[in-house]
């Protein structure tokens, strides 16, 4: 038999979860779920998910933590995040937690699916890319998720490794915002997705990368072309 991708779904809104628990089933999951925060952080732990969607509002343990300790012992776990808040600072706080994408409640449930189905076709991808980049003064190990710079060892999540290998594999010139949704997330184009997930993923690797993230001088804006990267060979 196939293998059924399995998906854990942390949320406490009864009526959402349910609805989530019948989608994903209907689409070919196999699908477990959590009404709070402590139980879905025990199931996540087991490691035994393809997926997890965690909402954030939760009794016990809101879903930024729950990302957080989960990061703490799996840095490639694929998480999409739900959230009812739509503050840039909260988005940010999700992603920068190592989340790899988010859906803002409401949500369209098609779009809900084709995000889940692009993260899960992502996760694990790792191809014939470099396994080793360096940036300036930092050395990054693509393969273990982290850099060092001197003596400062900075960690990665497999997502900013995938960004940063897409944008080393194309140094040459500039990759748009839509051609990373379409490589790195695996979006198809054109797919009229609103997302802000590139433009947050870009502001953090700036912060890790960059000695002053402010005046970028390796992860740079191409005006009205995309992003481009500045490496030195391995």
């Amino acid at each position: 038999m196939p293998h059924k991708p399995q998906i854990l779904i942390i949320e406490d809104e009864e009526p959402i979860r349910v609805g989530l628990e019948d989608l994903f089933v209907y689409h070919g999951f196999a699908v477990d779920s959590a009404a709070d925060g402590p139980g879905g952080l025990a199931k996540a732990l087991t490691g035994r998910f393809d997926l997890i969607l965690l909402d954030i509002m939760l009794p016990g343990l809101d879903g930024f933590e729950i990302c957080d300790r989960i990061r703490a012992v799996d840095r490639v776990q694929p998480i999409i995040m739900l959230t009812a808040r739509t503050a840039d600072a909260d988005i940010i706080q999700g992603l920068r937690l190592g989340a790899d994408d988010y859906v803002s409640k409401p949500f369209s449930v098609t779009e809900l699916v084709l995000r889940v189905q692009a993260v899960l076709r992502r996760s694990g991808a790792t191809g014939d890319a470099a396994e080793r980049l360096r940036i300036g003064e930092l050395e990054i190990d693509a393969l273990n998720l982290r850099g060092r710079r001197g003596a400062e060892e900075i960690p990665f999540t497999r997502r900013e490794i995938e960004i940063l290998r897409y944008l080393a594999a194309h140094a040459e010139r500039p990759v748009s915002r839509e051609e990373l949704l379409n490589k790195v997330w695996g979006y198809a184009r054109d797919c009229g997705l609103e997302t802000r997930t590139v433009d947050i993923h870009i502001a953090k690797l700036r912060r890790k990368i960059e000695p002053d993230p402010a005046e970028p001088r390796h992860l740079l804006t191409v005006r009205g072309a995309g992003y481009r990267l500045r490496v030195d060979p391995a």
